[in-house]
């Protein structure tokens, strides 16, 4: 193995517990550091804004997710391609993915960013905004969406640089785009009296500085996989595989985004006059779900490679082991999430505001929606699975169960039963129908896996005895 060769050659042989530390802990502490910026900035927005600073920022989550819909269609399925052909032994066909996504982010960023900047105040009107709230939201929005061409290419490369092997240079991007936006938030906010427009750009200028540093990374001939000239940049076979299996978490972000709608609109009807304090109370509560499910995703992100490895080199028994490992670690996360929002939900929701209706509304529903959370873990573990090792119609069919085909009709009663209390109702057993099929869905999907593999292991045995 050259010195330039990344440890990603060793996905499969080296134990699983050992990779998943490996992986995982890069890919856990770049997530904690993401979530933990974003709870920030909601922090200094609430506390040095305001309440409807805060309800604001809420009606962009929709938006936000289209935009990172856009994004990880690429990215996701770019890093899950990557890792297969890796697996195969196949660099070359790796290289055309790290040339094809880093076009392909630079098309989505200008179409979508471009769209949304152009519609932008009928889009937040649409996702719920008021006339009270649309100022903050629409101010917040111009910025990111003119920063998206640095996002994608940001979001794009990073999951790449992870999926070739190098999970602690993807970490300390991830930190390195987090650290700068922590030092210039509060002096955007505070200092230069931004307001929320100063969170906005200090997001856009941490993810700036993020970027040149993977561009660096993909351009040096010394790593493993890197840009070349002379490889595809733009091929429809690699394209349309790429968006094959990048469809699942696109169509994840586009039902969360929808699903936002549906919930802002639900929370503005059943709480009356208190209907923006009621969405600023689920900003909080989507900013501390968000957290804990991006420490699961931390964990995905680095099963991933290991996960396409040994399914491109035909090694069942160690995706198994993966699989087993990354539900426990997930429903672990999760359930921590459950005991901190049970135990202290009004500490949690202090830290965004001071408004005592508003911690109000927001206790019970950390009560409610985090009752089942646990299981919330499992199901995501699962949903990406399926995207790593190249099947994505399962992993589309699970993302939409969670976030629309269960919770969608349930808005639409619920709430009229329970009030608001319904509206926390409604998320809590959609996660817990989804997390029930998921588990059914896994077990029959890696029967036939496993069936598939053995037949293969048994032609290769006979033909090699007969040779």
């Amino acid at each position: 193995m050259s010195p330039s060769q990344p440890s990603q050659l060793t996905l499969g042989t080296n134990p699983i517990g050992k990779l998943l530390v490996q992986y995982s802990v890069p890919a856990i502490i770049a997530a904690v550091a993401t979530s933990l910026y974003n709870i920030v900035d909601s922090i200094f927005i609430g506390r040095g804004v305001g309440p409807m600073a805060i309800a604001g920022l809420a009606i962009t989550f929709p938006l936000m997710n289209l935009v990172v819909g856009f994004c990880t269609l690429i990215a996701a399925g770019g890093a899950a391609i990557s890792s297969i052909f890796l697996g195969q032994k196949n660099v070359g066909r790796a290289t055309d993915v790290v040339n094809n996504v880093l076009t392909l982010c630079l098309i989505h960023s200008v179409v979508f960013g471009g769209l949304s900047y152009i519609f932008l105040d009928e889009i937040l009107y649409f996702f719920g905004a008021t006339p009270e709230t649309v100022p903050y939201a629409r101010e917040f929005m111009v910025v990111i969406l003119l920063g998206t061409p640095i996002s994608y290419v940001f979001i794009g490369l990073n999951n790449l640089m992870r999926a070739t092997g190098y999970p602690k240079k993807a970490m300390i991007s991830a930190l390195l785009s987090v650290g700068v936006n922590i030092i210039l938030a509060p002096i955007f906010i505070f200092s230069l009296k931004w307001g929320i427009r100063g969170a906005a750009t200090a997001t856009v200028c941490g993810q700036f500085c993020a970027c040149i540093w993977i561009v660096i990374h993909f351009m040096s001939k010394k790593s493993y996989v890197h840009f070349d000239l002379r490889r595809s940049w733009l091929r429809w076979s690699l394209v349309k595989r790429i968006y094959s299996i990048g469809l699942s978490p696109f169509l994840m972000n586009c039902c969360a985004c929808f699903v936002v709608v549906f919930l802002n609109k639900s929370l503005l009807e059943v709480a009356g006059d208190e209907g923006n304090l009621a969405v600023g109370a689920y900003g909080i509560i989507n900013r501390t779900t968000m957290f804990f499910v991006m420490i699961v995703f931390g964990v995905t992100q680095g099963m991933q490679p290991i996960l396409g490895y040994n399914y491109g080199a035909g090694r069942w028994n160690r995706v198994m082991e993966t699989l087993r490992k990354g539900i426990w670690l997930g429903v672990g996360i999760t359930t921590v999430g459950w005991a901190l929002t049970q135990l202290f939900p009004d500490a949690i929701s202090s830290m965004f505001t001071t408004d005592r209706p508003m911690i109000d509304i927001a206790r019970a529903g950390f009560r409610i929606y985090f009752f089942i959370y646990p299981v919330v873990g499992a199901q995501i573990v699962i949903q990406n699975y399926f995207q790593s090792i190249g099947h994505p119609k399962m992993s589309i069919f699970l993302s939409l169960t969670r976030q629309l085909i269960f919770l969608v009709p349930l808005l639409w009663f619920l709430p009229d039963i329970f009030g608001i209390n319904g509206v926390w109702g409604s998320m809590a057993v959609s996660d817990f129908l989804a997390f029930a099929l998921a588990i059914v869905t896994m077990i029959v999907m890696n029967r036939k896996f496993a069936r598939k593999f053995n037949k293969t292991n048994d032609t290769t045995t006979a033909t090699t005895a007969d040779a």
